[in-house]
């Protein structure tokens, strides 16, 4: 019964479109205009409320339907800003149901928004079923972009951001989350994880033991009033955790990313002579230096050499 009536809630949530499509600013009030039938996958702070976007804010109030993980969680945003909805459940347990009722409401023509507790909708949340069977049915999905926990974890982090890998959170049991790492090993920019508080030990003896002793960074609580950034080697890092309490507050853990492997001479060779074949031996010399950190001079006269010899190394 008390499954039926929640069914039922959510199906008069969803045809019943808010009646006020208002948001505040401080102590003013901005109507919110009206929205194109779509699906709009909008980031939500990760932690500090403020952290929200104009955005973000006028569509969540212009939605005809507001789709959310944790409707509690939800509803604090909306009463920060003064938003009136009536937000429905979409989560991994009830995705099968919850579904096709937002879908069969957007095939009518209706404005669709889904938020995720924090962050980017999608990044570890079921979201991605329902964009998947959106796009397959022909509707307009549109990314309203803010507040990701990976990337500011990582852009705080000190570590390369050139490349990055999202790993999501780890397996729980020890076996088959050393097999991920080691499957992870060799990519070749900093890994990013989800790690649970209670867990967080274990994962980082782990990395430590197949990823060897890189540097790393746990971030925690971030946004919030006691963000703490704490860095050292996954040895250190798992060596503090292993004696500290246990942690508070969602973890993202960021891992540099390997050592590069030293260039052989019969590597910088073929680089070269690849090169040259393309472009002045200038050209090909200044560009193997920018590809190996070596001197334009040395590689310029090498090219000479390798040339001499007819190409050979």
């Amino acid at each position: 019964m008390r499954h039926n009536r929640m069914a039922n809630k959510a199906d008069t949530a969803i045809h019943d479109a808010p009646k006020r499509r208002t948001f505040l600013v401080g102590e003013t009030e901005i109507a919110a205009l009206p929205l194109e039938p779509a699906l709009y996958l909008v980031a939500t702070p990760i932690g500090n409320l403020g952290d929200v976007t104009l955005r973000a804010l006028q569509t969540l109030a212009a939605a005809d339907v507001l789709a959310c993980e944790d409707t509690r969680v939800t509803r604090n945003l909306l009463s920060r800003y003064g938003i009136r909805q009536r937000p429905v459940p979409y989560h991994e347990h009830n995705a099968a149901e919850a579904g096709p009722r937002l879908l069969a409401a957007l095939a009518a023509g209706r404005s669709v928004a889904l938020v995720s507790d924090a962050g980017t909708p999608l990044v570890s949340d079921p979201g991605y079923r329902l964009v998947g069977e959106a796009i397959e049915a022909g509707i307009r999905v549109v990314p309203i972009p803010g507040a990701s926990a990976p990337l500011a974890a990582l852009v705080a982090s000190g570590l390369p951001s050139d490349a990055f890998f999202f790993a999501g959170f780890l397996p729980v049991k020890d076996g088959q989350r050393r097999q991920r790492l080691e499957q992870l090993k060799a990519v070749p920019g900093t890994l990013l994880f989800f790690e649970s508080p209670r867990r967080l030990d274990d994962s980082l003896a782990a990395m430590a033991a197949v990823l060897g002793d890189r540097p790393a960074v746990v971030g925690r609580e971030l946004t919030k009033t006691f963000e703490e950034f704490r860095r050292g080697t996954l040895a250190v890092l798992a060596a503090h955790y292993a004696e500290a309490d246990t942690p508070k507050g969602e973890v993202v853990v960021c891992v540099g990313p390997p050592a590069a492997a030293e260039d052989t001479p019969q590597d910088i060779d073929r680089l070269l002579l690849s090169l040259a074949a393309e472009m002045p031996a200038s050209k090909a010399a200044a560009e193997a230096a920018r590809l190996t950190g070596g001197g334009k001079p040395a590689l310029y006269r090498r090219l000479l050499e390798l040339k001499e010899k007819g190409g050979g190394g």
